[in-house]
């Protein structure tokens, strides 16, 4: 079977537990080249772009849905959209849920829209991160 619009409002069990570090936000921020004060310190906030490293676990769910038909290798990703409620920050624990917003097809290929809401183990929501993959069908060699 293949995804289609049927997938819509499909959701995903949150992601295991990962906790910031302020070393792991000082490592993503040298990446980026961003010497930013706020990413170093004892309270360290992360670059905006980090909840990206959380929210890519909760995309392995739905490539691992075998109802859905999706392969890595002919996926690309499209789109990334983040809306905070607030910093995430060095000593959050966190997790991300997926679902799956929006699917469109056209000719060979689904638009796959998808949000991340990744919240404290606690409950409190801290941003929500919205995702377009871009994926082709198997073609017949």
């Amino acid at each position: 079977m293949a995804i289609s619009a049927d997938h819509v409002g499909r959701r995903y069990p949150p992601t295991s537990p990962y906790q910031v570090s302020a070393a792991k936000i000082a490592e993503f921020a040298h990446a980026l080249g961003d010497e930013d004060s706020a990413y170093a310190g004892e309270k360290p906030i992360a670059p905006p772009t980090f909840v990206a490293v959380i929210s890519s676990t909760a995309w392995e769910s739905m490539f691992a849905d075998p109802e859905l038909g999706l392969a890595r290798r002919r996926t690309v990703h499209g789109d990334q959209r983040f809306s905070y409620r607030r910093p995430l920050r060095a000593g959050d624990a966190v997790t991300a849920t997926l679902t799956i917003d929006r699917v469109r097809s056209r000719g060979s290929a689904d638009i796959i829209s998808c949000s991340a809401d990744v919240e404290t183990v606690g409950g409190e929501l801290i941003c929500t991160a919205e995702t377009t993959f871009l994926h082709t069908h198997e073609t017949d060699a």
